[in-house]
């Protein structure tokens, strides 16, 4: 018997499943409408959806476009929330850490092994010792192992031998523990592509402009399509506001001062080759601000981050001159061969949305996440962390559920896993037979599979009906045009960048940040889209643009400087 089409599911996420989404918005009365397509409102949508209740979402630009694909790529417990004394956050982040690396995405998040060094022989190693462990206990309080081995102490020796880039005389000694990371903006798209198979109607680039009110309660929202230029109403009965460093300007909407205020938080990270840092562990230090990550990330290393107040402008927060010479002193000062500008292939720039408080230091501002019903109709969640997401959209989704009428069944995302998360480990085990049936170098398989888990086999099929999509990309080997086309078709990638910057991360990766990949890769993109000549040609030219703001603000001394000349270069326009 033929499927009813209202519980038929597609995995996919093209401009087909796009345009069925905004004739749904436009056409029914939703029990959710999340606004923001970050980490927690796509993890908002996907905890509606799996509860069994009608679910829209909008988001202006891109999945992940804002904060959520500028993290530190850390799915993380935060070591450095011990010393503060915020035992509940670290516990917190620990138990969905193992949920992340065991259940949800095996395929994007992944064990990764820090050193923790020391400059006191004695004391300093039994203080971070008793931290490490209390760190290792609390990973297992959620009902399950942690997925990670536990820490471990190092002698001088055995650091040097882990990590001969380091400067002899740096360190006394150290510790080894686990954390683990993750390609962010791909986890995000994964999300929303999730949230859309299980019957959310997700839509990108689709920009709130103001909310619907009947008396003082929010009704729904005034959408405007930015790829088409319509603008159409959007009713629902709850309306969730998960807009990040947004946050402020989105309540403002309303007319509502607000119960809280949201700060932004600069971030930047480094990007440089594997072979100019050797070692077999990443690297934590303190410095006097915060903390310093050296994370492997495939064949290169991140390095970051800052935290500075950030005041300027939301969408493209800019890294300064002074910031890429900030992080390279610090890193610098425990290696044996310093690093130059000249090793930096990639910088980016992030916004932490912190709960503003009572200091004026952006590093001390909280990390929890707040949760209010702050006019009928509305929710609004702000602050957390990228690890506790899914905390975030169940309490989100908690509040909003409160307010229908009927029983609202509880969330049931610990136990829903993304999309290609299913039978990886197998696929894994057999990475090797799958490279000879499709002549296929192993290498690439794995490269695959740890991006898209189970669904390789969708990009297989690409690759087997249009075998030229095999070959890389130019100035990005580990990238091939089969990515491409899959990120166009089943990916909700609308623009190049898009693609460069988010479902692939060529934008950082490559020493000329994409220049050579994007006229390619745009040409691919114009024969799933239908762009003409014309529409190709000016988004290369929006991206190379790109492309030349973000290195002419890396030379600036200033925020104002930096942030004047990213501005140059406008966001692309469709309609």
């Amino acid at each position: 018997m033929a499927m009813p089409k209202s519980v038929t599911r597609s995995s996919k996420l093209g401009p087909e499943e796009r345009r069925d989404a905004i004739a749904a918005l436009r056409s029914k009365e939703l029990d959710i409408l999340v606004v923001g397509g970050g980490v927690v409102g796509t993890g908002s949508a996907l905890d509606a959806v799996t509860r069994g209740l009608s679910v829209g979402m909008v988001e202006a630009r891109d999945w992940a476009s804002g904060t959520s694909s500028r993290s530190s790529k850390l799915v993380h417990g935060g070591i450095r929330y011990l010393e503060q004394l915020d035992f509940r956050l670290v516990r917190e982040a620990l138990i969905e850490r193992g949920l992340l690396l065991q259940r949800i995405a095996p395929h994007l998040v992944k064990p990764v092994r820090f050193l923790y060094p020391l400059t006191k022989p004695v004391f300093e190693r039994i203080y971070i010792g008793a931290g490490m462990l209390l760190y290792d206990i609390f990973s297992y309080t959620g009902g399950r192992p942690p997925g990670v081995p536990h820490h471990r102490h190092l002698t001088k020796t055995q650091m040097l031998r882990m990590m001969p880039s380091l400067a002899n005389d740096a360190f006394v000694g150290g510790l080894t523990y686990y954390d683990a990371q993750v390609d962010d903006a791909r986890y995000v798209a994964g999300l929303a592509r999730t949230a859309s198979f299980y019957g959310a109607h997700v839509a990108s680039r689709v920009r709130v402009e103001g909310f619907i009110k009947v008396g003082q309660r929010v009704v729904g929202v005034n959408a405007h399509d930015l790829e088409t230029g319509e603008k159409f109403e959007i009713r629902a009965r709850q309306v969730v506001n998960a807009t990040g460093v947004w946050t402020d300007d989105t309540q403002a909407m309303v007319g509502e001062r607000g119960q809280f205020k949201v700060r932004a938080s600069k971030g930047v990270h480094l990007v440089v080759p594997r072979d100019r840092i050797h070692s077999k562990l990443g690297l934590i230090l303190r410095t006097e601000k915060s903390v310093l990550f050296v994370i492997p990330w495939g064949r290169h290393w991140l390095i970051g981050t800052t935290d500075t107040d950030w005041n300027l402008d939301k969408a493209h927060p800019a890294a300064t001159s002074a910031d890429i010479d900030y992080l390279l002193k610090h890193v610098n000062a425990v290696l044996a061969i310093p690093l130059t500008r000249d090793d930096v292939e990639g910088v980016y720039a992030g916004l932490r949305p912190l709960l503003a408080g009572e200091s004026d230091q952006t590093s001390k501002l909280s990390r929890e996440h707040i949760v209010a019903h702050s006019v009928p109709g509305l929710v609004v969640v702000a602050g957390g962390k990228w690890t506790t997401y899914r905390i975030m959209a169940r309490d989100a989704i908690d509040e909003a559920a409160a307010a229908l009428d009927g029983k609202v069944p509880k969330s049931i995302t610990e136990d829903i896993s993304l999309l290609g998360a299913e039978g990886y480990h197998a696929a894994w085990n057999k990475r090797s037979k799958i490279a000879r049936a499709f002549g296929v170098h192993k290498v690439r398989i794995e490269h695959l599979l740890n991006r898209y888990g189970v669904l390789t086999d969708e990009l297989l099929e690409i690759m087997r009906e249009r075998p030229e999509l095999q070959e890389p990309l130019p100035g990005a080997d580990d990238y091939i045009g089969a990515e491409v086309v899959y990120a166009t078709t089943h990916e909700g990638a609308l623009h190049l960048e898009d693609v460069l910057a988010r479902r692939t991360r060529i934008s950082i990766e490559s020493w000329d940040r994409g220049v050579s990949a994007a006229p390619v890769a745009a040409a691919l993109m114009a024969g799933e889209l239908g762009w003409d000549a014309e529409r190709t040609q000016n988004e290369v030219d929006n991206y190379l643009n790109r492309v030349r703001a973000e290195r002419e603000s890396q030379e600036q001394p200033d925020d104002a400087s930096a942030d004047r000349v990213r501005l140059e270069v406008p966001d692309i326009a469709s309609a």
